[in-house]
């Protein structure tokens, strides 16, 4: 969630820090900050709010020196406030901080009756005052981090920098991610690539419990235990590099452009002609009798939807749990099971850690959009889906990704089980080949979309209706018009309309009804009456069949015809520029909207 960027460098680092968290701005924040180190002497500046102003108070007030450390923070403990901003400094050290201390009330506690007073709500004060106390007692840097790290309960990336110190930097990570790198003469921490690409070409990720020593000419690694490790490099992909909005006025807007090409790709990873092909690893569905899959929001209803495709193609029951609670039921799993987690990160942290709780009792399949991510590298198969960055908190080519990669999954399992037969799996296929031609086309509905949106700008509540395979995208279409144009709006199943939620409907909630021509459709229009007898504004988003068979709706949007199966993944764009454009109507941030984080590192 909160962005990491550390610097030894060649150079004055505020500059290169301020640009590196602007890289990271996607991952949520509401303050940021930077120390340095000049003639020995550390200092730090801090600011409330977008990245503009720690800018602005940099050049009223500079902030000189070739040793750094930087952060944008997410608040969990603490208001956002200067104060609570990072770095957080106790006498000779500076802090940045992504994660939550647990015990660091019991260590609070410790410190004020030792003397060393917080002055902020924090719980990264508290990691600095106590490495600070024992530099008091006389211990070197690398001993007082080491000391502190072992009182540390929780999960947390850390960089530490230390007055006098001009060629060291500390690093620690515990299930917040963290990488470092060298370029030769020039020493660097960043809490992914992203931050990092213009800087360098390779990373190495600490694992688990690792924490590094670093020098502007070499690295020192150590595991939990205190043993020197060596860890391996990795190649940063070039796309990392290349953040920009490519013309778009948001970078929502350029991901949801960019879909028909992202699925093409990842179609063409994991398709050869007719056959199914997983470059990653073996994955044999023959005998499993149970599939449990686990992912939290917009990522969940990919698996829910996926479910549907799962247990039709390949009769095999699928679970469904949100990772926070599932790591906390303590499921049983047997050796015929499967778990699926899918996360677009691969750092989402209760979803790493129901991975870690599966890995030994079954099968673990990841399905990520960062390779090198915590959770591609401890699943026993990473499955990528190749939607390269996606820097909008909203999460769009991923998702559709997610549901490509999930699809090609189905079919591999029904034709392990022999539940279909490879010309049904070739026609499928066939199919799925025709998606990015289909989500070009759903696209092109845009001016319509705008049009509804700005109607849609004027509501306080919004229905959203679907059947089989398309509750799941009602669901996840509520639940992008809530991110981030802040409208209240709730998902249903067309058929659970009667069962409560029509009590909600008269002429100001609109009620938006994804209903592709299909066996359901007739169901679905039926429940339509029903809302429009109590004079509720339906918005029925379906092909021209469908939408030649109803005249009552206030709007409609008009699809492309769709195989069936697959309706899901072209539906998933209406949902999106629907959420998109009523967000630029009522003039809230599309890429960043209050409260929320890209990647959910914390629990």
């Amino acid at each position: 969630m909160c962005g990491i960027v550390g610097i030894l460098g060649e150079h004055e680092v505020s500059p290169t820090i301020l640009e590196a968290l602007r890289r990271l701005e996607y991952r949520g924040y509401d303050s940021a900050g930077i120390a340095t180190i000049n003639d020995g002497a550390l200092d730090r500046r801090r600011a409330v709010g977008k990245l503009v102003n720690l800018s602005d108070t940099l050049v009223h007030h500079p902030l000189p020196g070739k040793s750094g450390i930087g952060h944008t923070r997410w608040a969990t403990h603490g208001k956002p406030t200067e104060v609570n901003a990072h770095p957080h400094r106790a006498g000779s050290v500076a802090v940045v901080h992504n994660g939550i201390i647990e015990n660091f009330s019991t260590l609070r506690k410790e410190l004020t009756a030792a003397n060393y007073g917080a002055e902020s709500e924090t719980d990264t004060e508290i990691v600095a005052l106590l490495c600070k106390s024992h530099l008091d007692r006389g211990a070197t840097p690398v001993e007082a981090v080491k000391r502190t790290l072992a009182r540390l309960e929780g999960a947390f990336a850390l960089a530490f920098l230390f007055d006098g110190e001009d060629d060291l930097m500390i690093a620690a990570r515990k299930g917040s991610p963290l990488a470092i790198a060298h370029n030769g003469h020039e020493a660097f921490v960043g809490s992914d690539a992203i931050a990092l690409a213009p800087l360098t070409d390779r990373l190495i990720y600490l694992e688990e419990g690792d924490w590094a020593v670093l020098t502007r000419t070499e690295s020192h690694i150590f595991d939990e235990a205190g043993n020197e490790v060596v860890r391996p490099e990795t190649r940063i992909a070039e796309s990392a590099a290349q953040v920009d909005k490519g013309g778009h006025r948001h970078f929502m807007a350029k991901e949801i452009h960019e879909q028909p090409a992202v699925i093409a790709a990842c179609l063409d990873h994991y398709l050869d002609g007719d056959a199914i092909r997983l470059k990653e690893g073996q994955i044999d569905f023959a005998g499993v009798d149970r599939i449990v899959m686990v992912a939290c929001g917009t990522a969940s209803y990919a698996c829910h939807v996926a479910k549907y495709w799962f247990e039709a193609l390949a009769r095999v029951p699928v679970e469904i749990d949100v990772a926070s609670e599932f790591r906390y039921r303590e499921p049983p799993m047997g050796e015929n099971t499967m778990a699926i987690f899918v996360s677009q990160s691969g750092e989402t942290a209760d979803t790493l850690a129901a991975l870690r709780y599966c890995k030994d009792k079954a099968k673990t399949v990841a399905i990520v959009n960062v390779a090198g991510s915590s959770i591609a590298r401890e699943a026993g198969t990473a499955l990528p889906i190749l939607a390269g960055v996606e820097i909008g908190v909203a999460s769009t080519k991923a998702f559709t990704c997610q549901l490509t990669v999930l699809a090609v999954l189905a079919l591999r399992a029904a034709l392990d089980r022999k539940e279909i037969t490879p010309d049904a799996a070739a026609a499928h296929l066939a199919d799925l080949r025709r998606m990015p031609a289909l989500v070009s086309q759903a696209i092109a509905t845009e001016d319509r979309v705008k049009d509804i949106a700005r109607r849609l700008a004027e509501t306080r509540d919004v229905l959203f209706l679907g059947r089989g395979a398309l509750y799941p995208l009602a669901l996840e279409g509520a639940l992008k018009l809530k991110e981030i144009s802040y409208i209240h709006a709730e998902g249903y199943a067309s058929g659970e309309l009667k069962h409560g939620p029509i009590a909600l409907v008269d002429e100001t909630v609109p009620i938006i009804v994804f209903a592709p021509t299909d066996h359901l459709f007739g169901k679905t229009v039926s429940n339509m009456q029903e809302v429009l007898a109590r004079g509720g504004r339906v918005v029925l988003v379906s092909d021209a069949e469908g939408l030649s068979k109803d005249d009552e709706a206030w709007r409609t949007i008009e699809m492309p015809r769709v195989p069936p199966l697959w309706a899901p993944i072209v539906y998933a764009v209406p949902a999106q520029m629907i959420a998109y454009h009523t967000a630029i109507a009522k003039g809230t941030d599309a890429d960043q909207p209050r409260n929320l984080a890209k990647s959910v590192t914390v629990e």
